[in-house]
């Protein structure tokens, strides 16, 4: 328990420093532009644990933080949801992927960044709207973990 605990408090650290860190070091040109919005708007029913309960288990959670552990299975695409909270994501594998919002345009595919993303990968997130990332990889599955910290 104590090393669970350490571990989130080294990954709130690094959120506070940086917005993507790769290894303790931020890089402007891996910054990722995703759609945010007033949560409030978002249907209850697309929360992650609720639309993707399959890819979103519940690891701790109470009045100040949820903390999920999220997996994508290779070749498998996500539910439609969205995460109301700000957000440090620490991921820990992952191969080619694409993030679609709700409306299926692309917010990210990582065959098309410039160069590609070095794992493990800490970053920080504004609320995440209604979206679905699709796992393009044969063999990899998508691995992280996500910290919501509830206002």
């Amino acid at each position: 328990m104590k090393s669970t605990f350490k571990f989130l408090i080294a990954v709130i650290c690094f959120a506070v420093f940086s917005t993507i860190s790769v290894f303790g070091q931020t890089t402007e040109e891996q910054k990722l532009s995703y759609k945010t919005g007033n949560p409030a708007d978002w249907p209850k029913d697309q929360d992650a644990v609720v639309s993707a309960p399959n890819n979103h288990k519940i690891l701790l959670e109470n009045d100040k933080v949820r903390v999920l552990e999220v997996t994508v299975l290779p070749n498998e695409i996500e539910p439609v949801h969205h995460h109301q909270w700000k957000s440090v994501l620490y991921i820990i594998e992952a191969g080619d992927f694409i993030d679609r919002d709700a409306e299926g345009n692309v917010i990210i595919d990582t065959r098309k960044l410039p160069e590609p993303l070095v794992f493990p990968l800490t970053m920080y997130k504004d609320p995440e709207a209604p979206h679905t990332v699709e796992n393009l990889s044969d063999t990899k599955t998508i691995r992280l973990i996500r910290v919501e910290m509830k206002e």
